[in-house]
């Protein structure tokens, strides 16, 4: 018989809202990958309107150059956030401060446009062809940024220790607003998309920062599992192109909406309502949409 690593009762999950986060760009998709995309500004303006029509609410965004490369330009995330209050107001606009699109503190330098919420990596770990660095200085800069700007930090968790680290910098004060973790699984060379390990993190949570919100991104084909994971524990869950540029592996997603609507369509099956733009916000904890 396996061991049990659960130590609590399952959660009632029927009727709590779910928030669905769109994962539109990242620094690796190209149009070679899957022509839906999404590079230019108006495309991902385009393409963020439709996912929050199929239910988002938290548009993750990244930034590329125009030869599809990836940058953490501070301007050009400045038209992003700008265009995307514009034309899908009241959508909760999370910039990132990944490592693939810049080196040291550049990564953060997007931080003084005040978007609702950044994403954070508080620990390194490997990726399929290199170290994703995040060592502890930049780590804690990053944050304290955050905290300057009033940003509500997304913390990107690939490992265990990564959680117990964000729970860590919210005890000693280090983060701004509640927090928020959201479990990563299926990179290649860091966390796979295992069941058993998607438990243990969901009971940490549980057990070591109960009034935290938690949610869960699968890489590639694990996309589908793991959202379904993460709306049957109880959690929030991500759904883009940014993670997965299919449907299965013989069909391309025509769009990111196409994968929120697999997400949304997982939380009827849970009985679970797709959060509004106001009720993400409030369950987040965040300020009030301008």
């Amino acid at each position: 018989m396996k061991p049990s690593f659960s130590t609590s009762e399952p959660e009632q999950v029927a009727g709590k809202p779910c928030i669905l986060c769109c994962a539109i760009t990242g620094s690796l998709p190209t149009k070679a990958n899957n022509p839906a995309v999404p590079i230019s500004i108006s495309e991902q303006v385009e393409s963020s309107h439709e996912a929050v029509e199929a239910g988002a609410s938290i548009i993750h965004a990244h930034v590329r150059n125009d030869d599809q490369t990836p940058t953490s330009d501070p301007e050009k995330f400045a038209r992003l956030k700008e265009e995307l209050e514009k034309h899908v107001p009241g959508v909760i606009v999370q910039l990132s401060t990944g490592g693939r699109s810049g080196a040291g503190q550049t990564r953060g330098g997007m931080l003084p446009l005040r978007p609702d919420m950044a994403s954070l990596s508080v620990g390194s770990n490997n990726f399929p062809t290199r170290v994703y660095e995040n060592p502890p200085d930049l780590v804690d800069w990053l944050a304290s940024e955050m905290k300057t700007y009033e940003i509500q930090p997304e913390i990107e968790a690939f490992d265990l220790s990564h959680i117990l680290k964000a729970i860590s910098l919210q005890e000693t004060g280090k983060l701004y607003g509640k927090l928020y973790v959201q479990f990563v699984m299926g990179v290649k060379n860091a966390m796979p998309a295992d069941k058993e390990i998607f438990d243990i993190y969901v009971e940490t949570m549980k057990r070591r920062a109960p009034d935290a919100n938690w949610c869960a991104a699968g890489i590639g084909a694990t996309q589908l599992t793991v959202n379904e994971w993460a709306i049957a524990a109880g959690g929030h869950t991500r759904a883009g192109l940014e993670d997965n540029v299919r449907l299965d592996k013989d069909t391309l997603a025509p769009s990111n909406a196409a994968l929120i609507k697999r997400a949304a369509d997982l939380c009827e099956k849970y009985e679970r309502p797709v959060a509004t733009l106001a009720q993400a916000r409030e369950i987040l904890g965040l300020r009030p949409a301008a």
